[in-house]
């Protein structure tokens, strides 16, 4: 995409942000085009994702149900969103309802959820809904996502019972800081290979979303295919001071 001189500080960050998803491709002879970044918009006003969109960028991720579908209908219809936070039971159908356009959920932990959304998504008549299986790999107490030996059998659930979910992959949170704790990476990558063979299916079909603004080149070399960039782009989170 042209730069133009009246870029805002949101679309020049995106820039640099593609140009070192390329380079870190590259030095891993993987094909660019083949990674995807989602823009974390969580916090930000409506303008500042205009600002993204209107540099040419579709992929948009936002953590809070509230949030997404109040942005959502304000915001082109092609954009792709991903929604990519702890997601409970009595939000699915919020979710499914307020956001038309809604791409995919990256946040499947568990059979209940997965059923939930199966469920809505028969019931309200949308075409399937695209998800990934987040796993735990840091072990972490406060992080969502099934342990990684449970993986195979939720993703063989989500294949075998759920008709209007497509599993697309998995994806982890991880460690603040992946740089030192690349085994968070390589336990994704593991969970993928268990994935692929037991079902049968090439590994290149099986995305791995993985990878945030401090650590996505390195998430990009150890093979992910979906990284969620939130503050390179936008910068820091806006949260509403409390009164």
């Amino acid at each position: 995409m042209a730069a133009s001189a009246m870029d805002g500080v949101a679309a020049t960050a995106l820039r640099s942000v593609l140009h070192r998803v390329k380079q870190a491709a590259e030095r891993s002879s993987r094909v660019p085009d083949r990674i995807k970044v989602v823009a974390v918009s969580k916090t930000k006003p409506v303008s500042l994702l205009q600002e993204v969109y209107d540099a040419g960028h579709r992929y948009f991720g936002e953590n809070y149900v509230q949030e997404i579908v109040e942005k959502a209908p304000q915001l082109p219809e092609d954009i792709e969103w991903h929604f990519i936070g702890n997601l409970q039971s009595n939000k699915v159908k919020p979710l499914l309802t307020g956001v038309p356009n809604l791409f995919m959920v990256e946040t499947v932990d568990d059979e209940k959820i997965a059923n939930n959304l199966d469920r809505v998504i028969g019931n309200i008549g949308r075409k399937p809904l695209k998800v990934l299986v987040q796993v735990n790999t840091s072990g972490e107490i406060s992080k969502f996502g099934v342990d990684p030996d449970g993986c195979l059998e939720l993703v063989k659930h989500v294949t075998s019972k759920c008709t209007n979910l497509e599993f697309c992959g998995l994806m982890t949170i991880g460690m603040p800081d992946y740089t030192s704790t690349p085994e968070n990476f390589k336990t994704l990558a593991n969970c993928r290979s268990e994935v692929c063979n037991a079902l049968g299916i090439p590994e290149e079909q099986c995305e791995l979303s993985m990878g945030m603004s401090s650590d996505f080149e390195l998430a990009i070399e150890m093979g992910s295919t979906n990284v969620r960039i939130g503050s390179t782009i936008f910068g820091a989170r806006e949260y509403p001071k409390k009164q």
